[in-house]
């Protein structure tokens, strides 16, 4: 009899590359000083960086998550979430999704201090109380900017069908590399027969 491998235990806080360590954090400062008598690496960084203008206030998150939106041509409005008020009120209403509609979802967030690696939006769906999907998106790292960021997941499609409709309980979080968790909440998603 061959010996067992123990299962790692299932955790709902995103899928985990075995054998990958992500990097030492170095603040934005130490990066800009790094090599400073290599012109061509301080262009680079430049390029990179930009002029790394953000809100230098160390009492603000450094992400701050401010909507997720489901995008869908066929929507007759606009699917937002507003996530920067009283998330909690997202538990006792639910986002009207038509059951088998192509959709993408996009979240919308901003970078304020320091260069953040690995960002990672991850979620858990269940449907009376049994899980029914786990993702993880590999969102990528940024430097701080005072404008708004952007990422859409790739497309993806409803689950269709008299089974598939129902009130879908989902947990979201916006996590990085180092396990920072920039925002946690829960929503309600309805697959219904139309869309209202």
């Amino acid at each position: 009899m061959a010996a067992e491998t123990p299962e790692q235990p299932e955790t709902d806080s995103g899928a985990v590359t075995p054998g990958y360590k992500p990097p030492v954090q170095k603040s934005l400062q130490e990066i800009q000083q790094l090599d400073q008598d290599d012109e061509s690496l301080t262009k680079y960084k430049q390029t990179l960086l930009g002029a790394a203008a953000g809100c230098q206030d160390p009492n603000v998150p450094n992400v701050v998550v401010t909507r997720l939106t489901l995008l869908s041509d066929m929507a007759p409005d606009p699917l937002t979430l507003d996530l920067q008020g009283d998330l909690s009120s997202f538990k006792k209403q639910s986002v009207v999704l038509k059951e088998g509609v192509e959709y993408m979802i996009k979240i919308s967030f901003k970078v304020q201090r320091e260069i953040v690696s690995g960002l990672k939006y991850h979620q858990v769906m269940s449907l009376k109380g049994l899980t029914v999907d786990k993702s993880t998106y590999m969102v990528g790292s940024y430097a701080p900017k005072s404008e708004e960021l952007e990422y859409v997941t790739p497309l993806e499609e409803a689950p269709k069908g008299l089974r598939a409709r129902g009130t879908y309980h989902v947990k979201s979080k916006f996590v990085d590399d180092d396990g920072n968790i920039y925002l946690a909440w829960e929503w309600n998603l309805a697959i219904k027969k139309d869309w209202n």
